[in-house]
C-alpha cells in the first residue's frame, strides 16, 4: 500500500497528474457564470487544449462541453537515443442544463487564451394553460 504524502495525497497521485494540474474534479473546467439580461455568460478554464481539442453539444436541452487531448514529448540526443519520452492524454467534460426551448443556432462560442467563451440564451418561460379536468358523472 502507498503512503501518503505529506500533503495527504497518495504518493502514486503525486506521480501520475493530470497534464494540466492535479487530477481532481474541482480543478478541472472551471468555470464563471454570469447572469446578463438575456442571457448566460459562461467562461471555462481550458488550458493545454486547443480549440481543434474542444466539442460543445447541445442535446435534450442540456449543453455538454468536452475536451480530450494526446501529447507526445519526444528527446532524442544527437546518436537518436531517447533522453526524454514523455506521452499523455486525458478528457473531460461537464453539462449544464439550458432548457429545451434553446436552439443551437443561439448559442455562440469564442476560444481564446485558454478559456471558452460560451453565450447562452436564457430559456423564455412559456405561460403554463391551465387545464380543467372534469369527471365523468354516471346516472
Amino acid at each position: 500500500m502507498l503512503m501518503p504524502s505529506i500533503f495527504g495525497e497518495d504518493l502514486f497521485d503525486d506521480w501520475m497528474r493530470f497534464p494540466f494540474g492535479s487530477y481532481n474534479e474541482s480543478s478541472l473546467m472551471k468555470t464563471d457564470i454570469r447572469d446578463n439580461d438575456g442571457h448566460y455568460e459562461l467562461d471555462v478554464d481550458m488550458p493545454g487544449f486547443s480549440k481543434e481539442d474542444i466539442k460543445v453539444e447541445l442535446k435534450d436541452g442540456y449543453l455538454t462541453i468536452s475536451a480530450s487531448t494526446k501529447k507526445d514529448n519526444d528527446e532524442k540526443d544527437e546518436n537518436g537515443k531517447y533522453i526524454r519520452r514523455e506521452r499523455y492524454m486525458g478528457s473531460c467534460s461537464r453539462s449544464f442544463q439550458v432548457g429545451d426551448s434553446v436552439k443551437q443556432e443561439d448559442i455562440k462560442a469564442k476560444f481564446e487564451n485558454g478559456i471558452l467563451k460560451l453565450t447562452v440564451p436564457k430559456e423564455e418561460a412559456q405561460p403554463k394553460v391551465e387545464e380543467n379536468k372534469y369527471i365523468a358523472i354516471e346516472g
